[in-house]
């Protein structure tokens, strides 16, 4: 065993705890701007140190109903059925076999299993836990992908489980969330409430404090959501980067899983269940370039061609030959 043998998952593990410690940052940042926007929205609308309350007592109430009920509420809003353990489909016997082969390499306990009837070929994982957790898969990637590649896409997920990647992006994605519904509310109540807060600013003698207070309210309603979502996106790649890497841990072989992350982007075929909420949790983006709903500031997955050539690396220095 060579000495870079010997350090490759030391390495891993290094890394997994180094995302680990950036994601916690990115989830304090969020916090902060959550905070931070309540605040500054609740002296700009009269409610003062209140404000401030309800926009953390928001956040703790949807993060805690996401925590526990997240993984149910993206399941049924991806139309996604579970595979009963005990009764397998011949159709997904492959698929069931595979999950547990790299749930045993991983020393994860055995997820739920879902499948999503939809030609485009696609796969996510999420749960709050190891221990409570659940891989989803297309019947399209059942169908068009080879057991090598299949390996690749399972061992991906898996890697997402073990690095607790699914409990960041529920957490992330709730608070986020909470800062897009708080923004919308304020700039809705600055629509409708603007004439009666006008009066009532003269009755106080608000001066230009006041009014200075809410257009930094306003600016900040208009920002945060965009902050919110970069981090979004920030956590996103750099868990799926990492990910890819940790399948090769699992499945020993770049190859299968560079092979399906080719298959899967180049299919014409669009996940027509997959939203803006839900897009990150994907192996590869199922919102396609040429759709409409597809423009946006940024995406929430590395380049196709980067993972892939990441992948190849590893692949020579394993010394195999790279996917053609």
């Amino acid at each position: 065993m060579t000495v870079e043998t010997r350090l490759a998952p030391t390495t891993f593990y290094r890394e997994i705890a180094r995302n680990r410690r950036r994601s916690w940052f990115l989830v304090a940042i969020v916090v902060v701007i959550l905070g931070l926007l309540g605040g500054v929205i609740g002296y700009a609308s009269g409610f003062g140190w209140g404000g401030v309350v309800m926009a953390l007592v928001l956040a703790v109430v949807m993060s805690v109903g996401t925590f526990f009920a997240g993984d149910a509420l993206v399941m049924a809003t991806s139309g996604a059925r579970e595979i009963d353990p005990m009764k397998v489909p011949e159709r997904y016997r492959e698929f069931v076999n595979v999950v547990e082969e790299m749930r045993l390499a991983g020393g994860l306990p055995r997820p739920r299993l879902w499948v999503i009837e939809d030609s485009a070929p696609n796969a996510f994982a999420t749960g709050r836990d190891p221990d409570h957790a659940s891989v989803a898969v297309t019947t399209g990637l059942l169908d068009k992908l080879d057991r090598e590649q299949l390996q690749g896409v399972i061992g991906h997920e898996m890697s997402h489980i073990g690095n607790l990647d699914i409990r960041f992006t529920l957490l992330v994605g709730v608070l986020v969330g909470s800062i897009a519904l708080l923004a919308d509310w304020f700039l809705r109540f600055t629509y409708w409430g603007s004439g009666r807060r006008s009066s009532s600013d003269s009755d106080r003698g608000g001066g230009g404090a006041m009014a200075l207070l809410f257009v930094l309210a306003i600016v900040l309603a208009v920002v945060a959501p965009l902050i919110g979502r970069l981090v979004q996106a920030a956590v996103s790649r750099t868990r799926e980067s990492l990910a890819d890497a940790t399948a090769v841990e699992l499945t020993r072989n770049p190859v299968g899983l560079a092979r399906a992350l080719r298959t899967i982007s180049d299919d014409p075929d669009v996940l027509e269940v997959a939203n803006r909420a839900t897009q990150h949790l994907y192996i590869v983006n199922p919102i396609k370039s040429f759709e409409e709903r597809a423009k946006s500031l940024w995406d929430t997955h590395p380049p196709i061609g980067e993972r892939i050539r990441a992948l190849e690396n590893i692949a020579g220095r394993m010394g195999m030959s790279p996917p053609g």
